[in-house]
């Protein structure tokens, strides 16, 4: 039988989290319910099941949800009891570019929202195939200022999956343009991200048998539903390839057991190498997307509580 689980371990601008006995039972079941599934291609079809997954997320307590749009697009608000009003999350949500709502993300987001005690923005920025790259992440670049022109005057931004994808590139953006835009981005937390969509990370090989989830092949499939014959390599597409001055603080959550770990670790690695102080959290044993199994996994709660704790140590020093 496994003992304790050990403390975390940080080796250079990585720290890594080893699994909780408890974790790795449910993990093992988790995957038994996963493993008809893992490679299965999915279109548009696949979005009434996806949303239902995320609808499932444990609620937290004593919030409030506000339907709204920012910047032109739509999305909704979470809201926390007694959250700061100058201060504000962009939580961009995750699904591929291809899946996902801002209704659906709710729960997540709150989890997030709640730790940190500040408002959050969830836009239903537009998905693909029906709206191709670069679509989404000019909404996101439009709600990102229509946060500074309602008088937000500190933002943090987070993401999941492809949302980590679209929050790493906002940031890129925006620090490049932070003169004419009246607001400050003070701090990155995102969960395993996807940084490059040229899918060069070494994890897609060495991981391919122990993520419950992805292929190779699957994805190359997703990603060609949002690229389209767009540049692989443009900044906005795959943040691994664009600009890190001027980034703040950032923060990676990771699974150990997922094919996108190189996304992650690649992005930290060429992060810090730009001077940007940022770091990865790797949680061995935990698949992809595991924060939303809060109330299951200890690790889920563990990371939200580390995010939530950067966000609000990042949003009361600007304050």
């Amino acid at each position: 039988m496994p003992g304790p689980a050990r403390g975390p371990i940080s080796t250079g601008c990585v720290t890594i989290h080893a699994i909780d006995p408890e974790d790795a039972a449910i993990a093992a079941a988790m995957r038994g319910v996963l493993r008809s599934s893992k490679g299965v291609k999915q279109g548009i079809e696949a979005r009434g099941p996806f949303n239902a997954l995320m609808e499932s997320v444990l609620p937290h307590s004593d919030l409030k949800f506000e339907a709204d749009s920012v910047g032109g697009v739509p999305g909704f608000w979470v809201h926390p009891a007694d959250a700061r009003s100058g201060d504000a999350i962009l939580h961009l949500h995750g699904g591929w570019v291809n899946f996902g709502s801002a209704s659906a993300y709710r729960h997540l987001v709150g989890q997030i929202a709640a730790r940190a005690g500040a408002r959050a923005f969830i836009p239903d920025y537009r998905l693909a195939p029906e709206n191709p790259f670069p679509a989404a992440t000019g909404e996101v670049l439009a709600c990102y200022r229509g946060l500074a022109e309602r008088d937000v005057h500190q933002v943090a931004l987070t993401g999941d999956s492809a949302g980590g994808n679209l929050a790493l590139g906002l940031a890129s953006s925006v620090a490049g343009k932070s003169a004419s835009i009246n607001t400050t981005l003070v701090g990155i937390a995102v969960l395993s991200p996807v940084t490059d969509l040229t899918l060069s990370g070494s994890t897609y090989e060495t991981r391919a048998d122990a993520d419950p989830l992805f292929t190779r092949p699957q994805i190359a499939e997703l990603v060609h539903s949002y690229l389209g014959s767009a540049d692989e390599k443009h900044p906005l597409a795959s943040p691994l390839y664009g600009r890190y001055s001027g980034l703040p603080s950032t923060r990676i959550h990771v699974g150990d057991d997922e094919v996108l770990l190189d996304d992650s670790l690649r992005y930290v690695e060429r992060a810090v190498a730009a001077g940007v102080d940022a770091r990865a959290d790797v949680w061995m044993g935990m698949a992809h997307g595991f924060p939303a199994s809060i109330g299951r996994l200890k690790a889920a709660a563990q990371a939200l509580d580390a995010i939530g704790a950067l966000l609000t140590e990042r949003l009361q020093q600007y304050a």
